[in-house]
């Protein structure tokens, strides 16, 4: 089985070129230190726009066989901030601890974590975590979640995810 992550960066000036897009490759510099090789990435830059999230989301999960979509930005408070709301939309199950452990963890580096409105769900065989905007923010967040992530894919139906051991040891109960 082929494994695909999708990774989307939700962003109205990142959309329209207006600065550089550094949380989706900051997203796929940590998927490239975790997991063994071959994987395929799947890359989408879209505003801050529910409706084009919630298809954004449908197409990598449905139609390009996501296994794991990774989404960077539109968490907070704000009132363009709306990735969660459209994640929830598109998700079957929402998986409430990963957007605790992310908050837990982040509130050890910045008070503001409390602000973020990270989720993560379950849409069909895709299993879809909105992480924060900055890159710092992003690989902390996902070493504290992505020991369970494997193990969540494969109860889902999703491929085998294998991981550098030496860089991310996952967590697979014993058969």
């Amino acid at each position: 089985m082929t494994i695909r992550i999708g990774i989307l960066t939700i962003s109205d000036r990142a959309s329209t070129g207006e600065y550089e897009d550094l949380s989706g490759p900051a997203i796929r510099a940590t998927m490239n230190a975790y997991l063994r090789p071959p994987w395929d990435e799947v890359y989408r830059v879209v505003p801050d726009e529910r409706p084009i999230i919630e298809a954004t989301l449908k197409t990598l999960c449905d139609d390009e066989g996501c296994c794991l979509v990774l989404t960077t930005g539109g968490t907070g408070p704000a009132k363009r901030d709306v990735t969660p709301e459209a994640t929830a939309a598109v998700c079957d199950k929402v998986m409430d601890g990963f957007g605790e452990q992310m908050r837990a963890v982040s509130l050890k580096f910045v008070p503001t974590a409390i602000l973020s409105r990270q989720i993560a769900g379950i849409r069909g065989q895709s299993l879809i975590i909105n992480l924060p905007g900055k890159p710092k923010s992003i690989r902390e967040c996902l070493d504290a979640v992505f020991p369970a992530v494997p193990y969540c894919v494969d109860l889902i139906g999703g491929p085998f995810l294998e991981t550098h051991e030496d860089v991310m040891k996952v967590f697979r109960p014993k058969a």
